[in-house]
């Protein structure tokens, strides 16, 4: 038998314990004659879907003294093989697979499929007879464990939104408020230590809010001039300072400009939900999804009025950028040696099109606004030329990738396989549907940089006119870096290939002599 457990992290409960019950109450629910000789256990959340589950390390975090064979990603990869150590799999309950019903069926459906089957220690486990009342039983508990999760979070998010309501802040005050403690109103809570927190104006940067508010109603000044001015005098205008000061810039920069004229915290209202801090990476929720309190509940740094005027004029002029734009569909632009280009003090180059022709520009001003001396001696702007780049790349891959030694093995290489050299495509914007065999297509998708290094001779010999998004592919593949120097129009060059690189050679359709 297998065991497969899993437990939440240390913030629902103790890891440890969890797991050892688990697996205590599974060894009792076993006939005499099995016995548990593997054992997989994760510690995550259960809501994870399968391509998330059983690659973290959280499990190592933890003192259980439980010999751990890997996770449930293990489990399915030994399932799958000829030779396995296990018959069946054991686990204290479906929703230890996972608390969704979606994943749990899969798991449970792909074991099936290779012979094994999956007991449960709060199931019977029976070996003879019908399986429709074992059937019914599982789907029902794998129906309540997923109702449970969703009751859960329900529950949870409307006493968030509760507690917001009545003015109490959750996370860090925002630039010009510090948090005045409460004690908990809950005794219970309180008597652990837990409090609740209101907003405060906080001196001088609370002033230095509502004059940024200021200098773009009444001036209409820009993001950039309002952070010059707040950078002349640091001392009355105070940057922010973030979560553990290691980001940290000693200035202020355009993006905390519009992020403080953006918050609607500053009218005195306590809003919540602003951003999809967990479901979506941080991105701002339409404003329609945003929690208010039902009045003001701190003193506000920004009239709500003012407030409402910025954003209107904001989305006015959002909305007449978009309008401007041709409603005909545009090709998205690539910059093939983005990422790739770097300059002599360190920093990467971006891309930049202007009249018809592609640079890439080292401009270290446009994000150290009041740091001059981060980029003392430094050109006001770099340029790169994107063709005269491109021309050096092609001789770089054509003279030396595949320069006489290369093309010498390469020519071993195809009398060996007594094909004869292949001949390279005419149009490489087809060389993934011709050139490449069609078995390597599946291939391509699962690992595509040793896929396309196979057939690095056809891609070279036609560089220039390659698909864009194939050169993105082509230069991550061989790790193409490109240096500028700190004066003169020489740079240098360098690419490396993996040491398992292999030249493939594509299959040749074979004929019969007469």
């Amino acid at each position: 038998m297998a065991w497969i457990g899993r437990t939440s992290t240390e913030e629902s409960q103790d890891p440890r314990l969890s797991l050892i019950r688990q697996l205590q109450r599974c060894r009792s629910a076993l006939p005499a004659a099995w016995t548990i000789t593997c054992h997989f256990f994760d510690v995550e959340s259960g809501r994870l879907s399968l391509e998330e589950r059983g690659h973290g390390s959280n499990a190592e975090r933890y003192d259980i003294p439980i010999a751990r064979d890997g996770g449930i990603a293990d489990l399915l990869t030994e399932a799958a093989e000829k030779v396995r150590r296990f018959d069946a799999v054991i686990s204290e309950s479906t929703s230890r697979i996972s608390r969704r019903m979606l994943e749990s069926l899969s798991i449970e459906r792909t074991l099936e499929d290779l012979g094994i089957p999956l007991f449960a220690w709060n199931e019977s486990i029976r070996l003879d007879g019908g399986r429709s009342q074992q059937i019914l039983q599982r789907r029902i508990n794998q129906s309540v464990a997923e109702y449970e999760v969703y009751n859960a979070l329900e529950t949870s998010w409307g006493g968030l939104c509760a507690h917001v309501r009545e003015g109490w802040n959750i996370g860090k005050p925002p630039y010009g408020y510090t948090a005045k403690r409460y004690r908990n109103p809950n005794p219970v809570k309180a008597d652990k230590g837990a409090m609740k927190s209101r907003l405060i104006p906080d001196g001088q940067r609370a002033d230095t809010v509502t004059q940024i508010a200021h200098w773009r109603y009444f001036e209409k000044m820009g993001y950039g001039v309002i952070a010059d001015l707040l950078n002349a005098d640091l001392q009355q205008y105070p940057p922010p300072q973030p979560p553990g000061d290691v980001r940290a810039r000693g200035a202020w920069g355009k993006s905390t400009i519009c992020e403080i004229l953006r918050n609607p915290k500053y009218t005195g209202y306590q809003v919540f939900n602003r951003r999809a801090s967990r479901s979506g990476s941080g991105k701002v929720n339409d404003p329609s999804l945003w929690v208010w309190s039902p009045s003001p509940v701190h003193e506000p740094l920004i009239p709500k009025w003012m407030f409402d005027e910025l954003t209107s004029r904001r989305l006015a002029r959002q909305s007449s950028s978009k309008t401007s734009v041709s409603s005909a569909a545009v090709e998205p632009r690539y910059y093939v040696l983005r990422g790739r280009v770097i300059c002599f003090c360190g920093r990467r180059l971006h891309g930049s099109h202007r009249k018809g022709t592609t640079y890439y520009v080292c401009w270290p001003k446009a994000n150290n606004r009041g740091r001059p001396d981060s980029y003392a001696g430094h050109p006001k702007a770099g340029y790169a030329n994107e063709s005269k780049l491109f021309k050096a790349v092609t001789r770089l891959y054509s003279e030396h990738l595949l320069g006489p030694r290369h093309l010498h093995h390469l020519a071993g290489d195809l009398a060996v396989a007594g094909t004869g050299a292949p001949r390279p495509p005419n149009d490489l914007a087809t060389l993934s549907k011709n050139s490449i065999p069609s078995h390597a297509h599946s291939e391509l998708r699962q690992d595509s940089h040793a896929d396309l290094l196979g057939y690095l001779p056809f891609l070279i010999a036609n560089l220039e006119s390659a698909p864009k998004p194939l050169l993105l592919s082509l230069f991550e593949a061989t790790k193409l870096t490109i240096r500028l120097p700190t004066s003169g129009d020489s740079y240098s060059l360098s690419l490396s290939l993996p040491a398992n690189y292999r030249i493939v050679i594509p299959p040749q359709r074979s004929v019969r002599s007469p």
